[in-house]
């Protein structure tokens, strides 16, 4: 039997979040089939199953063009702001980072860690509060403030960034910091430009 997602029980599944969150939070954009499950980590069956639920719906829409179905949000539906805002503060965390922090020079790696990640693997609690992310690398530390400061907008809760080295993260390090981020859930972020 499958659970709902901790971080809104409402939906059928994580892929119907994180599918939703991709779309609905960048509305000029259009996705393939194949592009989706790539950047949620599922396959092509999958997403299409999603996105003709959906389609059908009237929460998405799709045009053909050759084989490629592409898959974009319906923004002049009723639905479009209220079911927006919920995948924001809900899933919108790892769609709104990944594309933030992908263009950011300097960054490696980057995880959510604390109860956003705990409530993603589905650790039941409360709602998160905010959103914790370490970034592994040396970006600028004003840019990622910018970047932390935009996507705390965007997601209407704070983003606290912690910022280390590669090898502070890669070592063997008895951080007790990073000791304890370690020991919970993380989430990392796909920052390959092929996944988004």
């Amino acid at each position: 039997m499958k659970v709902s997602p901790s971080l809104l029980p409402i939906l059928r599944s994580r892929t119907q979040g994180e599918l939703l969150a991709t779309v609905l939070l960048h509305p000029e954009r259009e996705y393939s089939i194949t592009e989706l499950a790539t950047g949620i980590g599922v396959t092509p069956t999958t997403v299409l199953r999603e996105v003709e639920r959906l389609v059908d719906g009237g929460i998405l829409t799709d045009r053909r063009v050759g084989r490629s179905r592409l898959v974009r949000a319906c923004t002049d539906t009723p639905l479009y702001r209220p079911l927006s805002d919920l995948m924001s503060v809900s899933f919108g965390p790892v769609p709104l980072l990944t594309e933030g922090l992908a263009g950011l020079e300097g960054v490696e790696r980057a995880y959510i860690y604390g109860s956003w990640a705990a409530r993603y693997n589905d650790e039941p609690g409360p709602p998160p509060a905010d959103v914790d992310v370490l970034v592994v690398g040396v970006p600028d530390a004003d840019a990622l403030f910018d970047l932390a400061d935009e996507v705390s907008r965007r997601l209407g809760r704070e983003v606290n960034v912690h910022r280390i080295s590669a090898e502070a993260w890669e070592g063997g390090s008895d951080d007790p910091f990073l000791t304890s981020v370690r020991e919970r859930p993380l989430v990392q972020l796909n920052l390959e430009p092929e996944a988004r």
